[in-house]
């Protein structure tokens, strides 16, 4: 029995693994790694995977980052972690200062939590909160867009629309609106904007009808990752962010995947020039190294909860490990590098690049699309090009995608039929020409019969 053989005999005995069908890996070997350098991961065996996800979209910087790590390892002799009610402690406080300058104006105040889910609850939660403290606690609903995905807990996967997510938990979930997606699926890129506004109708009557009742609207910017990689364009925000101030209702925007460079600006809501209510920030903050989410939002926001004790009019949620100096310390790590080597300007070679790799795969007669916004690119395998008719998902052609690219080295992880790249930052050319090698070989194998 080999190293990873056993490795997995272990692992099966006892590890319960999210987002998986534990059955398959009857047939399926897991993959256990020992290490990681860059891009790179690396099993017991000595077989290396070149991460094209990103580890769940979480590294930007690379696996075993020097910078980040020397970060971690100075504050871990300083101080591991205290309570964020009543103390503070200096890595909160210089992550605070620096995401302010960096985020849209107005956003002042940092509330910290865990993990992404979490920070979407807390948006939820004191958006509901403020109309409450204003006098309107009539404006209890929420309002979003289909296909979208937000977390995994009760309130995220109320606003989320991912059947496969949320259609288990439907009678445990918020009674939410939602309207169609704008996302341009299947068209040219000329015409997301066309596309766009004749969907921002469905929202605008949404708004006109329920405003009364209506706490506010939560979209992911840009990209809708968890369901499927859709794009559309940032004029839609722009019209967002204008009709709910003329209603009245408050927006979140979840940039928990997109935010950090992946859609090619810091934050994807720089493209529509429009600051949101409440921003929600998680996996790149810490560069893929520790778990951290953060809500920042507005001086009105804040004010509305800031009163005599005796009002009970405070926001008491709160996360054991809020704000943890580690977590912070990574995140600073970051931001650092964001700054020092003007990692924005050098992924747009990147970006364009990963385009010319990707065009030919357009003509293949079972891809239905393929699309990028930054550094994020989708090529969605369907049954039919001419009716973008799907495959039937019990035959899992992107299952066979992964099983090849695993295989050859690469770590690609589609959703469903749609496969994508969504690399660390620190990817170099040649890595990414092997990438699209490999989705061609795994493309054509999946869509061979």
């Amino acid at each position: 029995m080999g190293a990873n053989d056993d490795w997995m005999r272990r692992d099966l005995v006892s590890v319960w693994h999210p987002c998986t069908q534990m059955k398959d890996h009857e047939t399926l070997p897991m993959v256990p790694i020992r290490r990681g350098k860059g891009v790179w991961l690396e099993d017991f065996e000595g077989k290396r995977y070149l991460d094209i996800v990103s580890s769940w979209w979480v590294n930007v910087f690379g696996h075993a980052n020097e910078r980040i790590n020397a970060r971690v390892k100075a504050q871990l002799d300083e101080l591991e972690h205290v309570i964020l009610s009543g103390f503070t402690h200096r890595p909160v406080i210089e992550l605070s200062e620096r995401l302010e300058r960096l985020a849209p104006e107005g956003l002042g105040h940092c509330f910290y939590a865990d993990n992404g889910s979490s920070a979407i609850e807390v948006a939820l939660k004191m958006s509901y909160h403020y109309w409450r403290n204003v006098g309107r606690p009539e404006k209890r609903r929420f309002l979003t867009i289909t296909n979208g995905y937000h977390g995994e807990t009760l309130g995220a996967l109320s606003v989320g629309d991912v059947a496969i997510f949320t259609e288990t938990y439907r009678s445990l979930l918020l009674d939410v609106i939602k309207v169609p997606a704008p996302d341009g699926f299947g068209l040219p890129r000329d015409r997301w904007v066309e596309q766009a506004r004749a969907r921002f109708v469905e929202m605008e009557l949404a708004l006109e009808r329920h405003a009364h009742e209506l706490s506010a609207v939560i979209v992911e910017p840009l990209i809708q990752c968890a369901g499927g990689m859709r794009m559309y364009p940032p004029e839609y925000l722009t019209w967002l962010r204008e009709a709910c101030d003329r209603h009245g209702v408050q927006l979140i925007f979840d940039e928990i995947a997109v935010g950090f460079g992946r859609t090619g600006t810091l934050f994807a809501c720089e493209q529509a020039g429009v600051r949101p209510d409440f921003l929600c920030l998680s996996k790149a903050l810490t560069g893929g190294y520790l778990p951290l989410s953060v809500v920042m939002t507005t001086d009105e926001v804040y004010a509305a909860f800031y009163d005599d004790y005796e009002k009970l009019s405070a926001f008491l949620h709160s996360h054991s490990y809020t704000g943890n100096p580690l977590a912070c310390a990574a995140a600073l790590a970051t931001l650092d590098i964001f700054e020092q080597d003007d990692v924005i300007a050098a992924n747009r070679d990147k970006a364009a690049l990963m385009e010319r790799l990707a065009e030919p795969l357009r003509d293949h007669p079972h891809v239905g699309d393929v699309r990028q916004t930054g550094m994020v690119l989708a090529i969605e395998m369907v049954n039919d090009k001419a009716t973008l008719e799907p495959y039937d998902y019990r035959e899992r052609r992107g299952l066979r995608v992964f099983r090849h690219a695993i295989s050859r080295g690469v770590m690609l992880r589609p959703l469903g039929n749609v496969i994508y790249w969504m690399p660390p930052y620190v990817i170099t050319p040649e890595e990414l020409e092997w990438v699209a090698e490999v989705t061609r070989e795994g493309l054509e194998s999946a869509t061979a019969t």
